[in-house]
């Protein structure tokens, strides 16, 4: 009772969170200090995909509207932070701030128009954005076209990236709890139900689309800092795909589970680099072979607030189980 208490106080959360925060900052360094750089950018990768992952977790685990679009907002977000850092000499960490407000700002207008399609429509409506905004970053010489985007600062570290994904995860676990949340998820169950009881789903759909949109120009914003080159090949059709797998993977809607897929599909192709010519086939039959025994990914489905609870009230009924 005490614990719920606490836990329901604003200023306790806010002091939880705050030292989750130092804790995270504290232990990221200090594995940036003893890890090889080759399982850093490892763990580099994770991260920025879970940041990502936990946008579109959003828009199609929570809301239920399916996006393939997802990497346009991650390019928009990259070249934007690019050219803030190069071209006009802004601080790395404003110029990642600055590529998330610009993908979050194209989210909220694309979402206008395209949010009002559902399913197969919507989906194939996002993908045309995504090959739109790639054939003009193609043509436009602030991002020097085919040819690339050079210069970029490799300002991206471990303790940043963790740093911004603990923020992430707290920000959608405190979304999702929220009345915001609930009215997304009720649209995800039924649409036309919810609208029927006053939930104006067009808005919600919105709110869920730039959110997502701004944690992928995030993620794309890391990945240029990292990467210290860009080109719009980095940010096809195929990138959103994997960006999709991780939330399918993991379990649509579920935070753990995202978190549990953007490890394994990143991880695994590294994994299997010794296998060389087999390493594809291996990683797509790991990903039958999940689909297969685990078809609503590895936690869909899975409460995990009511496992915890099973967890912390199994000694004491086995503690009074005795006493009888």
């Amino acid at each position: 009772m005490a614990m719920k208490k606490l836990l329901n106080n604003w200023f306790a959360q806010a002091l939880l969170f705050l030292l989750a925060l130092g804790l995270t900052a504290y232990v990221s360094q200090v594995i940036n200090d003893v890890l090889p750089p080759y399982v850093l950018i490892i763990g580099l990768f994770i991260g920025i995909n879970l940041i990502m992952a936990l946008g579109l977790n959003l828009i199609t685990g929570v809301t239920g509207q399916l996006s393939l679009g997802h990497a346009a907002f991650m390019s928009i977000g990259a070249y934007s932070s690019a050219i803030a850092t190069v071209n006009y000499h802004l601080p790395f960490l404003l110029g990642v701030l600055i590529g998330g407000l610009v993908a979050g700002l194209f989210g909220l207008i694309i979402g206008f128009p395209t949010l009002r399609l559902t399913g197969d429509y919507l989906a194939i409506a996002t993908l045309g954005f995504a090959e739109i905004v790639r054939v003009q970053f193609t043509n436009m010489k602030i991002t020097n076209g085919a040819i690339g985007f050079l210069g970029i600062q490799g300002s991206t570290t471990f303790p940043i990236v963790m740093t911004i994904v603990v923020l992430t995860i707290f920000a959608m676990v405190w979304l999702e709890n929220s009345r915001n949340g609930r009215a997304m998820l009720a649209i995800r169950e039924d649409e036309v139900a919810s609208s029927a009881v006053g939930i104006n789903t067009t808005l919600y759909k919105i709110q869920a689309f730039a959110i997502g949109a701004f944690c992928a120009g995030v993620g794309g914003a890391l990945f240029a800092h990292t990467t210290t080159f860009i080109q719009p090949t980095d940010f096809g059709f195929l990138k959103s795909v994997d960006i999709l797998s991780i939330v399918v993977l993991g379990g649509l809607g579920s935070i753990p589970g995202t978190i549990i897929g953007a490890i394994v599909l990143t991880a695994a192709p590294e994994a299997l680099r010794s296998l060389s010519n087999y390493r594809m086939m291996v990683y797509g039959l790991l990903l039958i072979v999940i689909m297969i025994f685990r078809p609503y990914g590895l936690l869909g489905g899975v409460n995990l607030r009511q496992v915890v609870r099973r967890a912390l009230m199994w000694p004491k009924k086995k503690q009074s189980g005795g006493r009888a």
